[in-house]
């Protein structure tokens, strides 16, 4: 019996062990986020705080020394092959996926800008068509036709014209 309430206990006490497991990170909105997962790829190795199994960093206050003489070049490696640094199908890749980003935002923009252009014209028709004088007629929310007075049109002709104002440029 005492072996089981022992038992009972050391469990309970272990229980909070688990919660060591967790990460830390910062993410793109600047807000802490605790997880039992690894963060996502695309967060730097910067802003992740705490993995599992390492103790958190610790903010240091303190002034950082004063650097040292400059350091020595490294020297060439041997066998006279320099090392470029720089791979070039990683160079390309790079490129084609920077330039399928602008492509991909020109394509967007230009979406909006024919949305404008869309929203521009039927605000124009619409406008000419209070300014008219004649008769407008709504559906209301019973499936009725009403007509539109004065006030409705006033209305109406008001956020036509800051659409206009908006999307007419």
């Amino acid at each position: 019996m005492k072996f089981a309430h022992l038992l009972v206990i050391g469990s309970v006490f272990m229980l909070p062990l688990g919660a060591h497991a967790q990460w830390q990170w910062i993410d793109k909105d600047n807000k802490k986020v605790f997880s039992d997962q690894a963060p996502p790829p695309d967060i730097p190795e910067k802003n992740i705080l705490r993995k599992p199994g390492t103790p958190g960093k610790r903010l240091n206050f303190s002034t950082p020394p004063a650097p040292a003489e400059a350091a020595p070049a490294p020297e060439p490696a041997v066998g006279g092959a320099k090392p470029s640094g720089v791979d070039k199908d990683l160079t390309e890749k790079a490129k084609k996926v920077e330039d399928a980003e602008k492509a991909k935002q020109a394509a967007e923009a230009q979406k909006m800008a024919q949305a404008k252009a869309e929203n521009c014209n039927r605000a124009r028709q619409g406008k000419a068509t209070m300014d008219s004088g004649i008769r407008v007629a709504r559906v209301n929310g019973q499936g009725e036709r009403e007509i539109m007075d004065d006030n409705a049109r006033a209305a109406e002709q008001r956020r036509l014209q800051s659409v206009i104002d908006s999307d007419c440029r």
